[in-house]
C-alpha cells in the first residue's frame, strides 16, 4: 500500500513539475520567429483561407478563449495570441488545482491523513489564484511595454521631424526614420510601414490601425500629423517637434507619479520598522517594572 501511494506521489510530482516547466516556457520571452512575422505581413491575403481551414496548433482553445474574454490590446502589444493567453491561464489553474492533492498524497505516504475537503478547497482557491496571477502578469508586462513604446514614439517623432526638415516627403520620412533605431518598437513600426507598402495603403492609416490595435494613442498622433502633410501639403516639422516635447513632458509626469506612488508604499514598512525599533528600546525598561 505504501509503494502504491509513493508511485502516485512520484507521478503527481512529475506532472506538477511538467506544468511548472510549461508555464515558465509560455510566459518567458521567446525568440522572434520568421514564419509568424511573414503571416502578419500577409494577413490580409491569408485571412480567408485561415478561417476556412481553422489551422494552428492551439485552435482547440478558441472556444475557451471566447469565454475568457482576453485583453486583446495587451496581447497584441506583447505579440501573443488569445490561444496562448488561454493556455497560460489553464496551465496556471491546473498547477494550482493539482498542488494540494499531490501534497496530500505525499503526506499520506508518511502517515499523515488530511480531510478530503481540505485539499479540494485549497485546490480550487489555488487554481483561481494561479489564473489571476497569470492574467495580472500579462497586464503588467503590457503596461511596461506600452510605456516603453511611448518613449520610443517620442524618439520617432524627433526623427521624423528631422527627415521632414531635410526636405524628404512624408512617406519617405516615416520609412527613413524607422530605419535609424533598433529595438522591438521600431521593428513593429517598420513592419506596419512594410505592410502598408505591400497592401498599397497609406502609411499613416497603417500606423493609426497599429495604434488602435495595441492601445498606444501616441503612435496614432504620428499618423494623424503626417496625414495632414501627405494630403494637404502642410508643413508639419514644428508640429512634430511640439508633439514630441509634449509627449516627453507627459512621460516625465507619469514617471514622477509612479515614483511618488512607490515611495508612498515604502512608508508603511518604514513606519513598521520604526515601531519595532521602539519596542526593542522600550522592552528592557518595561520588563523591569
Amino acid at each position: 500500500m505504501l509503494n502504491w501511494q509513493l508511485t502516485i506521489a512520484v507521478v503527481g510530482g512529475a506532472l506538477f513539475g511538467l506544468g511548472v516547466f510549461l508555464l515558465i516556457r509560455e510566459t518567458s520571452p521567446a525568440t522572434p520567429a520568421l514564419a509568424p512575422a511573414l503571416r502578419r505581413l500577409h494577413q490580409a491575403q491569408q485571412r480567408p483561407s485561415a478561417v476556412g481551414t481553422g489551422g494552428g496548433e492551439l485552435q482547440w482553445l478558441t472556444g475557451v478563449t471566447r469565454w475568457l474574454r482576453p485583453p486583446h490590446k495587451e496581447l497584441a502589444l506583447l505579440g501573443r495570441t488569445p490561444e496562448q493567453y488561454a493556455l497560460s491561464l489553464l496551465l496556471s489553474a491546473l498547477i494550482g488545482l493539482a498542488a494540494p492533492p499531490v501534497a496530500t498524497i505525499g503526506l499520506a505516504a508518511v502517515g499523515i491523513e488530511l480531510p478530503l475537503v481540505l485539499p479540494v478547497l485549497a485546490g480550487l482557491a489555488l487554481a483561481a489564484g494561479g489564473a489571476l496571477i497569470a492574467h495580472q502578469d500579462v497586464v503588467s508586462k503590457a503596461s511596461q511595454a506600452r510605456r516603453e513604446f511611448s518613449r520610443a514614439v517620442c524618439t520617432y517623432l524627433d526623427l521624423v521631424a528631422l527627415q521632414m526638415a531635410a526636405a524628404h516627403g512624408p512617406v519617405q520620412a516615416l520609412e527613413r526614420a524607422a530605419k535609424v533605431c533598433d529595438g522591438w518598437v521600431f521593428d513593429r513600426i517598420r513592419e506596419a510601414l512594410r505592410l502598408a507598402q505591400l497592401q498599397m495603403h497609406s502609411p499613416w492609416d497603417e500606423l493609426r490601425d497599429l495604434s488602435d490595435q495595441i492601445g498606444v494613442p501616441e503612435l496614432g498622433d504620428v499618423g494623424s500629423i503626417m496625414q495632414s502633410s501627405g494630403t494637404e501639403g502642410a508643413q508639419v516639422h514644428e508640429t512634430l517637434r511640439s508633439r514630441a516635447d509634449s509627449l516627453r513632458d507627459q512621460i516625465r509626469t507619469d514617471n514622477l507619479a509612479r515614483a511618488e506612488a512607490v515611495t508612498g508604499r515604502l512608508d508603511i514598512p518604514g513606519a513598521f520598522l520604526v515601531f519595532v525599533l521602539i519596542g526593542f528600546v522600550l522592552y528592557p525598561f518595561l520588563a523591569r517594572i
